[in-house]
């Protein structure tokens, strides 16, 4: 995982200002892929429901991180900023930022290895990613975004 002050240096993350309309297109992605994910979870596309799971729960953590004014240019960086900047903080629980990581990798091997988790190993990760989106925008609420 890469760390927040070395995604900084080497601008992975980089400071800028606080866009409101980036923010909401990112959560209206974030939920746009959990309605693909669950549709091709239903059809039986396991790989294409792991890809989109992952997406909604990486453009809802990008909404979380742009709402700080920070900008990724990784997924890694992306990962270390939520952790630092939501998890750390105690806005969302390290189960939060986990499951970022745990999508990040499943992502991976589905995309370039061709494997993926079977219809009912899938599906709470799924309920998850909806549960996660539910919670940046409480988060965002709380924070006063």
């Amino acid at each position: 995982m890469e760390d927040f002050r070395h995604c900084i240096e080497n601008r992975g993350l980089v400071k800028t200002g606080i866009e409101k309309d980036l923010v909401e297109k990112e959560l209206k992605g974030a939920e746009a892929d959990l309605v693909s994910a669950k549709k091709s979870l239903a059809e039986g596309n396991e790989k294409w429901a792991t890809v989109q799971c992952y997406y909604a729960v990486f453009h809802a953590a990008k909404a979380l991180v742009l709402s700080k004014g920070f900008r990724e240019k990784s997924h890694g960086c992306l990962l270390a900023a939520l952790n630092e900047l939501f998890v750390k903080q105690g806005f969302l629980d390290r189960r939060d930022g986990g499951l970022l990581e745990d999508l990040m990798r499943l992502r991976w091997a589905a995309d370039y290895r061709l494997e993926y988790p079977e219809k009912r190993s899938l599906a709470p990760l799924v309920e998850e990613a909806a549960a996660f989106i539910a919670k940046a925008k409480e988060t965002l609420e709380k924070t006063g975004f």
